[in-house]
């Protein structure tokens, strides 16, 4: 079998597996789907008359319906702006202590029940007792 063939059957068993190379298969240039040209109402596709949605920069308490405290807020608030300068949407557990030590928190109780625990006591209980 000469080279020539040989080639020429390689050739035939490559695959082309980027799409953007071929022809579009939308039709004939035209970025329009319409079957038909029926007028409308109001052209919404013009991109002219775009509302602009403002990003919220700020925690969202519609996570869970209740009243959160100053330090929860501040804390997710803290949390936000980490993720924000660092770009990281889902920190690691370990950012997440950094953040906690960048507030000013430090282990100085001995450890209680965790919550869900026989015996823990939530701090807003502990609040509660204490006035």
């Amino acid at each position: 079998m000469s080279d020539k063939m040989q080639n020429r059957r390689a050739a035939d068993q490559i695959v082309n597996v980027d799409r953007r190379a071929t022809v579009d298969r939308r039709g004939s240039g035209s970025s329009d789907r319409r079957k038909k040209q029926i007028p409308v109402a109001f052209e919404r596709r013009t991109g002219t008359d775009r509302r602009t949605v403002e990003r919220r920069r700020q925690v969202d308490p519609t996570t869970c319906e209740r009243d959160y405290s100053g330090e929860e807020v501040e804390f997710m608030s803290n949390m936000d702006l980490y993720k924000r300068l660092a770009g990281r949407q889902f920190p690691t557990w370990s950012e997440v202590l950094e953040v906690l030590h960048a507030m000013g928190y430090r282990k100085v109780a001995e450890p209680t029940p965790l919550p869900g625990q026989p015996g823990h006591i939530s701090r807003r209980q502990q609040s509660s007792q204490s006035s």
